[in-house]
């Protein structure tokens, strides 16, 4: 199909001012004047794209460019449909020479893409990417699917995951078979699947770790899409999501059209057994399992009544800790006896009992008549960290967390003061709420509103509190003040149509660490004071479920992740918050959940 060739040729030329407008020598670094930044390009192709009658078994394409050229990334030169093996690329001269070892599948339109596999061989400036496309029967199908990939918590595009697009609509198929047509996402998570059928198809993306095309559910991330899908672009050469530009190339990389959008998350493993099993100390231990929900019947600890025993899930119910509610020396060996629902060989869970042997170490053992004089004070103590931090202290409180679980406490003598700017010292009185996820962790709450200005000290005496080792606190005094600096500035997010439950959090500015949270179900305003100044995200979360966290998806229950958008103000997902500011930012949430929200 020679017709091809001039089409090609003039594209790689227009596509030239995309990246970079000045000239140089593109065959050898120049000796001086300006510097090579103009990307390579291809000026010959054999057989010519389009071509048909490829045979299965022992074809190879030849790519001339314009210059040397290197190949930077061998992976990135994509098969699809992918065989079992990669395309084998070498090159001679300036022609990259492009073979299979694998046979090619009978009466099948192959794309080969090149992404960012090349770069030129002495300025390593980028080529744009190509696709080439061929065929092993007598045409060439001539459908095109595209889409966005994005991680489903912050909604950033995610380069190089692998979309997979399956025929076979079963729901096994993603984790046993290569796909009917896959592609790699480029920086903005973009990805176009070219010349395939006109017919029914599930598709996924998946990070594809070992780069064989097929999920693998306990070592990689998966998104899919709910329903079944027809493609109803057509493909070609000149179709404007088809294009290679430069990805800095913002307008234009955003004008393409996305069909679909993905969020890839981590699926929580299916199978269930123990994993991990460790003594902490001479009377706590705990288990971790595989998957979460974990189903006991029963367990006890050989040598212990059942009162004698303190257990503590966390919120996933994947890891179980362990205490001992006793002073009688420990054994060298604990013996648990955990009787659980275990995944067998089928899938299924049967009931199993699995006897758990954990070992004293020399670093559990806490009275060793060899090492006494290497006690440490924390080893005859009960261990707590006391803490408040100045800007989230209205909102957190005073955290108290103890090492074990305690079995005297007398909040009664906690003293709790205030000085005003007068220095005048006061009582004051605060309340004491355990953590329902955590059995070790207080909360203790002044009741009365912290004024700006004033120190408050909290007081914990010596004695307090007693845990199960039967060792008693030393006394601790932790003093906080409301910040000062007139350069932080308040955030008042005021919420209208709240019809869900939803998690709100707030982010930086690389979404990588939540700096506050509230929960909420109902209207109101939620503030967020002592920002210095930058750029913040709000994410909300919907709490589909209810149970305060983020869920994740499940791709065999074909169970999204839980929905999550941001709120934008003058268009972007990013609040600018200068000094010394109190903002006021409405937020409409169901507005806001039913509007396409951009990655």
């Amino acid at each position: 199909m020679k017709r091809f060739l001039p089409l090609i040729i003039a594209v790689c030329a227009c596509l030239l001012p995309l990246f970079f407008p000045s000239c140089a020598n593109t065959t050898q670094a120049p000796s001086g004047g300006k510097k090579d930044t103009i990307p390579p390009y291809i000026i010959d192709i054999k057989p010519l794209p389009g071509v048909v009658g490829v045979p299965l078994k022992g074809a190879t394409f030849a790519f001339t460019f314009n210059e040397y050229v290197t190949i930077k990334t061998p992976q990135n030169i994509f098969l699809s449909p992918p065989l079992r093996r990669p395309p084998k690329s070498r090159l001679r001269g300036k022609t990259l020479l492009v073979s299979f070892e694998d046979s090619l599948q009978a009466n099948t339109t192959y794309t080969l893409s090149f992404t960012d596999a090349i770069a030129d061989a002495n300025e390593n400036n980028p080529f744009p990417g190509y696709t080439y496309v061929f065929s092993t029967g007598e045409q060439i199908d001539s459908m095109m699917m595209t889409g966005t990939v994005v991680d489903c918590n912050t909604l950033a595009p995610i380069k190089g995951a692998t979309v997979l697009l399956h025929k076979d609509l079963g729901d096994s198929a993603v984790f046993l078979k290569r796909p009917y047509a896959a592609t790699k996402t480029d920086d903005w998570g973009f990805f176009v699947l070219p010349y395939i059928q006109d017919t029914l198809y599930r598709l996924y993306a998946i990070k594809d770790a070992n780069n064989d095309n097929i999920y693998d559910a306990e070592t990689e991330q998966v998104a899919f899409i709910d329903s079944l899908l027809r493609p109803v672009m057509v493909a070609g050469d000149t179709v404007r999501e088809m294009l290679k530009y430069d990805m800095l190339d913002t307008v234009r990389c955003l004008a393409r059209r996305s069909e679909h959008e993905l969020k890839v998350f981590r699926e929580k493993p299916s199978k269930q057994y123990i994993v991990n099993k460790v003594r902490t100390s001479e009377r706590s231990a705990y288990l971790t399992f595989h998957a979460p929900g974990a189903w006991i019947d029963s367990l006890w600890i050989r040598g212990w009544r059942d009162d004698q025993l303190i257990s503590q899930f966390n919120i996933l119910q994947d890891s179980l800790e362990l205490w001992i509610n006793s002073r009688r020396a420990a054994p060298d060996t604990m013996r648990i006896y955990v009787n659980y629902r275990m995944t067998d060989s089928t899938g299924r869970l049967v009931p199993t009992q699995e006897i758990v042997k954990l070992p004293m170490t020399r670093e559990n053992r806490t009275y060793s008549k060899s090492s006494r004089r290497d006690l440490k004070r924390e080893d005859t103590t009960c261990v707590y960290t006391f803490k408040a931090e100045p800007e989230n202290v209205e909102q957190d409180g005073f955290v108290l967390e103890f090492r074990n679980p305690i079995i005297t406490e007398h909040f009664d003598s906690v003293e709790f003061k205030v000085i005003n700017t007068r220095q005048r010292e006061t009582r004051a009185e605060f309340t004491v709420e355990q953590d329902s996820l955590n059995l070790r962790r207080y909360i203790l709450r002044p009741k009365d509103k912290l004024q700006s200005g004033f120190e408050y000290s909290m007081k914990l005496p010596y004695r307090a509190f007693r845990d199960i080792n039967g060792f008693w606190s030393d006394s601790t005094i932790v003093k906080v003040s409301l910040p000062t600096d007139e350069t932080l500035s308040v955030l008042n997010l005021e919420l209208s149509g709240v019809d869900r439950k939803i998690i709100v959090d707030l982010l930086g500015e690389k979404r990588d660490r939540v700096l506050r949270t509230y929960v909420t179900d109902r209207d109101g305003t939620l503030r967020f004071p002592y920002l210095k100044a930058g750029r913040y995200s709000i994410r909300i979360t919907e709490d589909g479920n209810r149970n305060n966290i983020v869920d994740t998806g499940s791709l065999l229950e074909r169970r999204q992740p839980e929905t999550v958008v941001f709120v934008e103000l003058s268009g972007s997902q990013y609040i600018d918050i200068p000094a010394s500011t109190e903002l006021a930012q409405p937020v409409d949430v169901g507005t806001l959940f039913n509007k396409p929200q951009q990655p």
